[in-house]
């Protein structure tokens, strides 16, 4: 034991290392004159660094003053070029280009290189009345032009409209359609006490009772479609005013003086009676039903008789047709006591007239040439004096005051 003793008292442990267990404060140099070489060549370098650092800042300052765009390819005009393709006017009324690229029940999302892409809601889609944007051609990947209606305030998207540029080119179109004097097709959608609403080229117009030729109403009418001509086109004042009568009295056009129709009496007046002949409608006055006096036409006439009539005057600027039975009766009074006699006889009795007017022009043709003996023209066995001139209507003189020619 003594022995073992004395082993460890000649054992001796070394310090505990203060690197494992302790972290002694480093002592601060000076840099100075008792500075060690190595800690002052490294603080020369990091001031050399920095004025380096500072000298190449200086330097690109100069450049950016003096020569900003030297050295680099993007050039002015690279960067107008690029402002018009990627920026726009976002103002309302601005017309852009835009892609489809997602629809849904409501709408479509349309981009147009905007910070935000821009909506077009249904309503917007068509100038007509639609269920789906689809059902007018709006699907992803049409590209279109637009036009700027407002802006949400949501999400500071832009709200864009078709609507608005279909709207404007048809009234250019109706315009045009006046103006070349086109008969058009109109569906009667609506109307009113003073006459109907009719649908064309995607706006609604008014057709007032007196420029429709037959005597329907409103609810007759009613998704029916007419023939229609244009009467006013003011975009300003959104009037659009059209002409049944017009348009039918052009589709009649082939009605010459004379010409013998079938027709319909519509309704009784104490001026005369109505008459439908294919859709235009005629006025047969109470001095053309007879030769002989008619006190009262319902004892001739009523509402819904056929019967045929001749064709005295034709007024298509206004869509006015002036009918006659008196031209027709073989005997005066016929038409009283005898109208099956007067319409066996129309044709026969219509040629008789037509003769008549041939005669009569060919002898104001005459006239006229007495004026004009230089011109070479002459009678004809027939009547008939040359070709016809511009003086006369084209339709024809209204010859129904003319006196009946007396027999030989």
């Amino acid at each position: 034991m003594a022995s073992l003793a004395q082993q460890f008292t000649g054992l001796r442990c070394s310090p505990l290392s203060s690197s494992r267990f302790s972290v002694k404060p480093k002592k601060t140099q000076k840099v100075g004159a008792f500075a060690s070489p190595i800690v002052s060549s490294v603080a020369d370098a990091q001031t050399k660094a920095r004025l380096e650092l500072k000298q190449v800042f200086e330097d690109a300052y100069e450049r950016c003053r003096t020569a900003p765009m030297e050295g680099v390819s993007f050039t002015l005009d690279d960067f107008q070029t690029a402002l018009e393709k990627y920026d726009f006017d976002s103002e309302i009324g601005t017309k852009v280009k835009g892609t489809v690229f997602c629809t849904d029940n409501n709408g479509a999302l349309v981009d147009i290189t905007a910070k935000s892409s821009a909506y077009l809601s249904v309503q917007e889609a068509s100038i007509h009345k639609i269920k789906h944007v689809e059902e007018v051609g709006i699907v992803p990947g049409l590209r279109e032009e637009f036009v700027i209606i407002g802006e949400l305030e949501a999400d500071d998207s832009l709200v864009l409209s078709l609507r608005s540029i279909q709207y404007e080119l048809a009234w250019e179109r109706c315009r045009q359609l006046q103006a070349e004097d086109v008969v058009v097709k109109g569906k009667i959608v609506g109307g009113n006490k003073g006459g109907v609403v009719a649908s064309v080229e995607g706006l609604r117009g008014f057709v007032p009772f007196s420029q429709i030729s037959s005597k329907s109403t409103a609810e007759e009418l009613l998704d029916k479609e007419l023939p229609l001509k244009f009467v006013e086109v003011d975009e300003e004042q959104t009037r659009l005013v059209l002409s049944n009568r017009k348009a039918m009295a052009d589709s009649q056009a082939q009605l010459g003086i004379g010409s013998v129709v079938l027709g319909t009496v519509q309704s009784l007046k104490p001026y005369g009676a109505f008459i439908d002949i294919g859709g235009v409608n005629g006025l047969l006055h109470v001095s053309q039903i007879s030769h002989d006096r008619v006190s009262d036409i319902a004892t001739v006439l009523q509402p819904g008789d056929t019967l045929k009539v001749m064709i005295l005057s034709h007024d298509r600027e206004r869509g006015r047709v002036s009918l006659s039975t008196k031209k027709l009766e073989p005997t005066p009074g016929d038409m009283i006591r005898n109208p099956t006699l007067v319409f066996e006889k129309a044709e026969e009795m219509a040629q008789t007239f037509r003769q008549r007017i041939a005669q009569a022009e060919a002898m104001a043709r005459a006239d006229m040439l007495r004026f004009q003996p230089e011109s070479g023209l002459s009678l004809s066995g027939d009547g008939e004096l040359g070709p016809f001139t511009t003086d006369l209507p084209p339709e024809g003189l209204d010859l129904s005051d003319v006196p009946e020619a007396e027999d030989s």
